[in-house]
């Protein structure tokens, strides 16, 4: 089993380096990964500049590009095989509901699905990387049962896994959850910067809005693992015969007009 991992966090961080040490006693392992802190840039590729890899004293490749960067340049050029399984993460922080948009953890990964590659992005609910070793074990753990069940190199999928930061024993049972929904983010920040200038932050995500039973949001609330399948169709399919309808209208009223 051949892995390529990434992460959105920086090729330092300490979540990429627990991912790494626990897959490489089941695979073959490599490591393309941002070279600074890429969070929230979602599945942006950078066109308009050149990319560099470089390696760590560690092996770990890094790119100073985006994480769809880092998975894109390996799978067309850098690396010379198709890994059987991208891996993104760990994860310092929740990925769970509108998260999954901005995600640059879950980016890679999708990176990874829409070359036709299995994914998964693992994140942990609580910044700061407490029991992150415990993550990397059910990462470990989940991606065995993958093998085993020789859901590799079928068709690709892609999944998204949210972890409490709890000891392993205390971890329950995986569940499989829809996405839940937050309220809109906090209030913008603002600075005046040196030269008199307002300078804006973006502000925190909001609270969970949807966190009924079945979501991600309740399952990681009461100590479970989340799993939740994710799509790249963004089509709104339930509603295509109303958009339907609505556009022949305008149509109709259009060629009506003097």
């Amino acid at each position: 089993m051949k892995i390529l991992i990434s992460n959105d966090d920086g090729f330092q961080a300490p979540g990429i380096v627990a991912l790494y040490e626990a897959l490489k006693t089941v695979a073959e392992v490599e490591v393309v990964a941002p070279e600074h802190n890429n969070s929230a840039k979602s599945n942006a590729l950078t066109l308009h500049s050149p990319l560099y890899v470089h390696k760590s004293h560690n092996g770990f490749r890094y790119v100073n590009g985006t994480p769809a960067d880092c998975v894109h340049i390996a799978l067309t050029g850098l690396l010379d095989y198709r890994p059987d399984l991208i891996v993104s993460g760990i994860n310092n922080g929740a990925n769970m509901g509108d998260d999954t948009i901005y995600s640059g953890t879950v980016g890679a990964a999708m990176e990874g699905y829409l070359f036709g590659i299995p994914a998964i992005a693992f994140s942990q609910i609580e910044k700061g990387w407490r029991e992150v070793e415990s993550a990397a074990q059910v990462a470990r753990e989940f991606v065995q049962q993958m093998d085993q069940q020789k859901l590799l190199g079928s068709s690709p999928w892609l999944l998204n896994v949210n972890i409490p930061n709890k000891p392993i024993a205390e971890l329950k049972p995986m569940k499989i959850c829809r996405l839940g929904r937050r309220h809109a983010a906090e209030r913008v920040i603002t600075q005046d910067s040196p030269r008199g200038e307002t300078m804006y932050w973006i502000g925190s995500a909001g609270p969970a809005k949807d966190d009924a039973e079945g979501t991600d949001f309740h399952a990681t609330a009461n100590g479970h693992i989340a799993v939740t399948p994710l799509q790249v169709d963004l089509t709104d399919h339930d509603n295509l015969r109303y958009w339907a309808q609505t556009v022949s209208k305008i149509s109709d009223a259009n060629e009506g007009a003097p």
